[in-house]
């Protein structure tokens, strides 16, 4: 996948100890097929090297506003209008204000006030500094200013303190750019996303159910909104407020429910991805009354539910693209490419129940998507709001 292909990005790095990561990030945005040029601040060669920069961007890398020994001029207007996109990481304290203020006294600032694309902007700093009152003035000044803020995240910072102020993942930063090409490039698609879990009544007031929280799914309805396209949502109960989703929502509660739902639908979208976490199975019969406890055993006869992802399947049109989800704890990749077939999936995320952090619950989640090509990607360990930005970008550079 090359979403970058022959795209400009602009890299400023400020003088933070988060700017080693940048190397990795430049390799990253390089392998999905962008170019890139580098501009640093006087400081910021003391935390990463120069010639590792130019090395992975294949450009020199810009520092002085003009050559001291020629006094050859560095057009940073033009470095404004070359780029399509400009991402400062990591953004200090320092550097945020002088952008706030519009004080150009290094060749970065002066680019940014000249820069015509969009600016993103990861700041990196230690706990204190970034909710001190003059940092977060200084941060309402940038976004009123059309600035996008990747915020930073929790973590071991290098003061030694723990705290919100660390610099976010490389992955994550090429996720954000990579994401944000991808805005109309779902312009006129439909997409229906199921979400959340089922629940199977046994009685008023037992049911059977399992751990699925929807935030994956609520993810991605705002990933494929954010790429233009008219989201469907049919979801389970969820404890968060569906209403705040930028899609048109039918809310379920059973597995029957959510396949006339999904179904009747399917037929009007272009894309379906199947984040739900259906029952499997459902009891035969469901108790008018509650059930008194006055057995030493108790038995419920439980019977298969439709199966969503194979009727899907089975009426899938060319045009159609048909994604679907599978949770595993173990032979993974084996019982993943197994649903894959046997549904007649065009691509199945995987995340197991074996890796820390991933599945039910969290906020992060480890996916590998495999498609019928016999192709694989696996991500690493990230946010939920990443792995959804990873998702779309697969089904854009893979619709039929």
């Amino acid at each position: 996948m090359l979403p970058l292909l022959d795209k400009k990005i602009l890299i400023g790095i400020c003088g933070g100890i988060a700017a080693y990561k940048v190397v990795s990030l430049i390799r990253l945005l390089k392998k999905s097929g962008a170019e890139v040029r580098v501009i640093v601040t006087p400081s910021a060669s003391g935390f990463v090297g120069k010639v590792s920069l130019a090395t992975v961007s294949e450009n020199p890398v810009l520092e002085q506003m003009a050559d001291g020994n020629t006094g050859v001029w560095t057009n940073h207007v033009d470095l404004g209008l070359w780029a399509d996109l400009f991402l400062i990481c990591p953004l200090t304290a320092s550097s945020l204000s002088k952008m706030a203020t519009g004080l150009a006294d290094n060749l970065l600032i002066a680019t940014y006030l000249s820069a015509r694309c969009p600016v993103y902007a990861a700041p990196a700093m230690d706990l204190d500094m970034w909710a001190h009152h003059s940092t977060q003035r200084n941060l309402d000044t940038l976004i009123k200013d059309g600035v996008r803020i990747l915020e930073p995240e929790e973590g071991s910072l290098a003061s030694g303190l723990t705290g919100k102020g660390r610099m976010q993942e490389p992955e994550a930063l090429h996720s954000a750019v990579a994401h944000h090409f991808l805005s109309g490039a779902l312009q006129g698609k439909k997409v229906l996303i199921t979400m959340g879990p089922t629940i199977e009544p046994i009685d008023p007031v037992r049911f059977i159910s399992n751990h699925s929280t929807g935030k994956m799914g609520a993810e991605l309805v705002k990933a494929f909104a954010e790429g233009g396209a008219q989201v469907m949502v049919v979801s389970g109960p969820v404890a968060f407020d569906l209403a705040q989703l930028p899609a048109e929502v039918t809310r379920v509660h059973t597995a029957a429910e959510m396949y006339e739902a999904s179904l009747r639908q399917f037929a009007d979208v272009d894309i379906a991805v199947l984040t739900a976490a259906v029952a499997d199975y459902t009891p035969a019969q469901t108790a008018t009354q509650k059930i008194k406890k006055t057995e030493s055993e108790f038995s419920i006869e439980l019977i298969k539910t439709q199966d969503i992802a194979a009727k899907m399947g089975a009426s899938k049109q060319p045009h159609q693209m048909l994604v679907g989800f599978a949770l595993e704890t173990n032979n993974e990749i084996r019982h993943a490419r197994e649903k894959l077939a046997k549904k007649n999936l065009d691509a199945i995320v995987l995340n197991s129940m074996n890796d820390p952090g991933a599945g039910f619950g969290h906020n992060t989640n480890k996916i590998t998507i495999l498609n019928t090509k016999g192709e694989t990607f696996a991500f690493d360990l990230q946010s939920k709001k990443d792995v959804a930005r990873d998702i779309v970008n697969y089904v854009v550079n893979h619709l039929p």
